[in-house]
């Protein structure tokens, strides 16, 4: 028997085979079988063809992919891998077109759309990467910042920071052996990014003589990059919040039938073509890719003889580190997760392990390059030699692990490497509840991940709680809100009053004259447009803005009275439970009938629970935790996990959504190690 595929009681694939080739091909075959649709989503994403199937609404997507290069990075890095590794990657994506016509014929959204599954390239995994993180780091940032710089001047650039990302984040954190009952090591966390159904993340165990793991992987992927557990050590991400990534400012023209871009030493040849983006119920799009000697030109072009190109590792490198990802499967001590991440490039994370001999690993893994500071701020002039590369940032930062590390996205190991951080509040939060307790077991991790208090409504908690002269109904709901215990808790009125308040208070505050001048979002490329609407910016920077000065006195103490006595107005016989605002409104590429609103959640921004809205345009939670779990190191078959839907990519199938109700309760399932417990698939799609 050279594989087989086995199947724990949510239909979490685990994979047995004779050796480590047959068992990546195996992970490609089950994956598309599993999730075929999300494959061929992801697939034409990277290669910026997904119009074609999914109509005008891909297009601002498809240019952008087209204009940075992903697909033709993707095959730089591939064929710069090492012959070990490229091959390993060949065998996933055999695997992926073995299984990919069995999956599609399956799934309905094929039949749909009338897509037909296609063919995977050796170089497609990687193109996928680079898709998921192309736009991680600050590049969206840097626009804003240019926005705001020419909009109300150079003063105000850092205005929005507040340490408050609009990206994805996630929650880690590492116990050692003497803070748990075991005596070994507990490493937990829960990656927060855009809720994607079917899920971003993939349950899966990968087993040969070589190596036993268990961990989550990225569907289209091979391996386990995140999260992992070999049995000897496990190891888990977040991000960094790193800036890795430049723009610069280009002077463009043609000339002849050339384009040149002006450069330090003057004008010098870019290279340029055409592409056409095929659109499904309309005409074709074409589309100019420009690359200069800084990199691929992501908005403006030659035509208006400017524009903007992305300079970032990968293309830079010709390397995304996916030699790193075989080496994990490989790791039998934190050394060994050491030295495997020392190949990450893409994108730049905070990593922890743990292995059963006791030893803990805290540190940056990624390439960061050495640049001028005025780089990581904005878009920068080409043709100024001081804004070029001049090599990597080394070593990269590590701390030691003392009793506990706790990672969430804030100022704090990486802090050399970037601009803007999460707030330290989920941080601190954790923390909090980790010192609280003793003795930690992997079902006792549930209170941390599900923890809801907001200690980010103290700010305007206390503006609240400074105002006089209110109304009776605003003076009632201001004490309310002060008593209120600060816990986003689902059945809680108190934090949909605070939740309420805060959105009016976030739109008054967008719609202030003095803000007008960024009311308009600058005419850059249709895929940065989320990261440059006033409303969210300020919603994530709320207390900065109204702190900074720009408002003319009085009129922060006035909006936030005026916020008050709106919701008091709206609201005469209280407000609804959180729950009934907040609630859970995924991603599909294809949205299929309107199903109603989503399920009910607890959390906030800033919880621990980090359930995302954007206050001041809506309620509903687009960003979450896209996974939950608990690698136990005393023993793996107490290790715990749960996603937001399910194993399987199929609707309809019985494992499509049937962890949804224990990830909404907050509930860990166990992780099933016995092989004796699984049941074996004897039709091997």
């Amino acid at each position: 028997m050279t594989v087989r595929v086995l199947r724990d009681p949510w239909g979490v694939p685990h994979l047995r085979a004779a050796d480590a080739h047959a068992l990546v091909v195996a992970q490609g075959r089950v994956t598309a079988y599993d999730r075929a649709w999300q494959l061929e989503v992801e697939r034409h994403r990277a290669q910026g063809t997904s119009a074609s199937f999914l109509g005008a609404g891909a297009v601002g997507w498809d240019r952008f992919a087209r204009q940075a290069r992903l697909a033709d990075t993707a095959r730089r890095c591939y064929a710069a891998l090492d012959p070990a590794t490229a091959a390993w990657v060949r065998g996933y994506v055999d695997g992926v077109n073995a299984g990919l016509p069995a999956g599609a014929a399956r799934t309905p959204e094929f039949a749909a759309v009338g897509l037909a599954p296609g063919r995977w390239e050796p170089w497609t995994p990687l193109a996928v990467w680079l898709s998921h993180h192309v736009l991680f780091a600050n590049v969206p940032t840097k626009l804003w910042r240019e926005h705001v710089a020419g909009r109300l001047g150079e003063r105000w650039i850092s205005l929005f920071e507040a340490d408050s990302p609009a990206t994805a984040g996630s929650n880690g954190w590492l116990l050692a052996g003497d803070r748990t009952a075991s005596g070994a090591a507990l490493l937990a966390g829960d990656p927060h990014r855009f809720i994607e159904d079917p899920g971003v993340y993939q349950q899966i165990r990968l087993a040969c003589p070589e190596y036993d793991v268990v961990g989550l992987a990225v569907p289209g992927v091979p391996g386990i990059a995140h999260f992992g557990h070999t049995g000897g050590v496990a190891w888990a991400i977040t991000n960094a919040m790193a800036d890795y990534q430049d723009l610069y400012a280009e002077r463009l023209r043609r000339r002849g039938g050339a384009v040149e871009a002006y450069g330090p030493d003057g004008w010098e040849p870019a290279a340029a073509h055409t592409e056409v983006v095929e659109v499904a119920g309309g005409g074709p799009v074409e589309v100019e890719a420009v690359e200069t000697a800084r990199g691929p030109v992501v908005a403006g072009g030659p035509d208006d003889g400017t524009g903007i190109s992305l300079r970032h590792p990968p293309r830079v490198r010709a390397d995304l580190g996916f030699a790193a990802l075989p080496a994990l499967l490989r790791a039998r001590t934190v050394a060994d997760v050491d030295a495997a991440v020392d190949h990450w490039i893409e994108p730049v994370n905070v990593l922890q392990a743990a292995d059963t001999a006791g030893g803990l690993l805290h540190r940056v893994a990624g390439a960061v390059p050495l640049r001028h500071p005025a780089n990581r701020l904005r878009v920068v002039p080409a043709w100024v030699r001081e804004h070029a590369w001049r090599g990597w940032y080394a070593p990269m930062p590590r701390a030691e692990v003392r009793g506990r590390a706790v990672m969430a996205n804030a100022r704090e190991l990486a802090a050399p490497l970037g601009v803007e951080f999460a707030p330290p509040y989920r941080a601190d939060r954790i923390r909090e509840l980790l010192d609280a307790g003793s003795d930690w077991t992997a079902e006792a991790m549930a209170s941390v991940h599900t923890d809801t208090h907001l200690g980010a409504a103290e700010p305007l908690l206390a503006r609240l709680g400074a105002l006089t002269g209110l109304g009776p109904a605003a003076t009632a709901l201001r004490d309310r809100l002060l008593r209120w215990d600060r816990r986003m808790a689902a059945d809680s009125r108190d934090a949909a009053a605070y939740a309420l308040v805060r959105a009016a208070l976030v739109r008054r505050v967008a719609a202030h004259p003095a803000l007008a001048p960024l009311a308009d979002p600058p005419a850059y490329p249709e895929v940065f447009q989320p990261w440059l609407a006033l409303t969210p910016r300020v919603a994530l920077a709320l207390e900065a803005v109204l702190a900074c000065g720009l408002l003319p006195a009085g009129d922060p103490e006035a909006l936030v009275r005026a916020a008050v006595e709106e919701v008091a107005g709206a609201y005469a016989d209280g407000p609804p439970p959180w729950g009934e605002l907040h609630r859970l409104a995924p991603w599909r590429a294809l949205p299929g009938p309107d199903e109603g609103a989503g399920p009910p959640l607890a959390g906030d921004h800033d919880c621990v629970l980090a359930t995302s809205s954007t206050p001041g345009v809506t309620h509903h939670c687009l960003r979450g935790p896209a996974a939950r779990f608990v690698w136990d190191l005393g023993d793996r078959s107490r290790s715990r996990w749960v996603v937001p839907f399910g194993a399987a990519g199929v609707p309809g199938h019985p494992h499509h959504r049937d962890q949804t109700p224990a990830w909404l309760a907050g509930d860990l399932l166990p992780v099933t190690t016995d092989w004796d417990q699984l049941t074996e698939e004897r039709d091997v799609h």
